[in-house]
């Protein structure tokens, strides 16, 4: 009797263990922002969730489309995702937004190496939880990363291709505000696609 229930706890065990593991997910969501100057292609961590669910419902949205990059700055960073940038007033840009701030997630492991994709923020003085902007983001331009932001803003994604675009657009001729003398509109899609296509298309290899 003892025997049959030790066996039968053993196998209730087993199988609460296996119920428990996550499933693997099989599909992943590639971010693509597609400028006059090329395409950009990112993957969006999953230790960022408030992030990347927030940033792939406004893509799916059509939020961001029509948008610029509004403050570029050579070996630093590209920012867009504000909505005033699509009006003819450059002075409020980098004021936009939906309406909303993000929690940060700001994690030891994302640092702000060379096509990171962060999320803006307003300083510290008035946003001391480091929140971030419910739209605006950045996309580090710089060989050696910027360090000096690790631990300050929250990175959420990566380039997986494109940095060539990257490039291309901190090098664009700016002016007050650090803003592009001829704008530069995007348009931002989302495709899913496995694993395996993504590991053989890009090159990118999942944890």
């Amino acid at each position: 009797m003892r025997k049959l229930l030790f066996i039968t706890l053993a196998l209730f065990l087993c199988f609460s263990t296996e119920a428990k593991k996550p499933k693997r997910k099989k599909f992943e969501s590639l971010v693509k922002i597609s400028t006059s100057y090329g395409e950009m292609v990112f993957i969006l961590h999953d230790n960022t969730p408030k992030h990347k669910e927030n940033f792939l419902k406004l893509v799916r949205e059509g939020y961001y489309d029509s948008t610029t990059f509004h403050r570029v700055i050579k070996d630093f960073m590209i920012q867009g995702g504000d909505p005033n940038s699509k009006n003819n007033n450059p002075a409020d840009d980098g004021q936009g937004g939906p309406g909303y701030t993000i929690e940060a997630e700001i994690l030891p492991e994302y640092k702000h190496i060379k096509g990171a994709l962060a999320a803006a923020r307003k300083g510290d003085m008035v946003n001391p939880k480091r929140e971030s902007s419910g739209s605006q983001f950045y996309i580090v331009h710089n060989e050696k990363g910027t360090p000096h932001l690790d631990g300050q803003y929250t990175v959420f994604g990566i380039i997986i291709k494109g940095m060539e675009v990257v490039d291309a657009i901190a090098n664009v001729e700016t002016g007050a505000m650090n803003r592009p003398m001829k704008d530069i509109t995007m348009t931002i899609t989302v495709e899913d696609l496995k694993l395996k296509k993504i590991t053989k298309i890009y090159g990118y290899t999942f944890n």
